[in-house]
């Protein structure tokens, strides 16, 4: 049985990193932009992280380009973006892709556990988010108008199982 720890991402920074490293925590990942209406979130993210990272919540952001070009920069301008403007400190990985043949494995992975409405694979633009429990099952997919304030309930509970 696959699960979420049997991937690896560069980190933003060019490092690769083996997902398993977060084993028996709680993995909340998305895809971000940083020129998006939904670009805000990143504080609410943040947050998410400050709050439920030491319960062992672990928030991935992973840069898409593939939404309305809104995540043009390098990963050394999109890392700069979200600590300069958002205060990010949650881990960010490098640009990727989540759709079509060159989506990352990563993503492949997780629009087929957990479609979206009709069943649909594609991820459909910027900040879809998935929870992953500490078993690296994916537990539900919130869509981009799904707040990070809206998913404290589901988290807590993710904490707790």
């Amino acid at each position: 049985m696959t699960t979420v720890y049997d991937f690896e991402a560069l980190s933003i920074d060019g490092k690769t990193v083996a997902l398993k490293n977060f084993q028996g925590k709680a993995l909340l990942i998305v895809n971000t932009a940083s020129a998006c209406g939904f670009t805000p979130q990143f504080a609410g993210l943040e947050k998410l992280h400050e709050t439920y990272g030491p319960q062992g919540l672990v928030v991935l952001g992973f840069p898409c380009n593939q939404f309305g070009a809104q995540d043009a920069g390098s990963n050394s301008e999109i890392a700069g973006f979200c600590q300069l403007n958002y205060g990010v400190t949650f881990p960010m990985m490098a640009k990727i892709e989540v759709n079509g043949a060159g989506a990352h494995p990563l993503y492949q992975w997780l629009a087929a556990e957990a479609p979206g409405l009709l069943g649909s694979k594609s991820i459909k633009w910027n900040f879809t988010k998935f929870l992953v429990g500490k078993d690296g099952q994916v537990l539900k997919r919130y869509a981009p108008t799904d707040t990070p304030e809206s998913l404290k309930k589901d988290i807590k509970a993710a904490l707790e199982a």
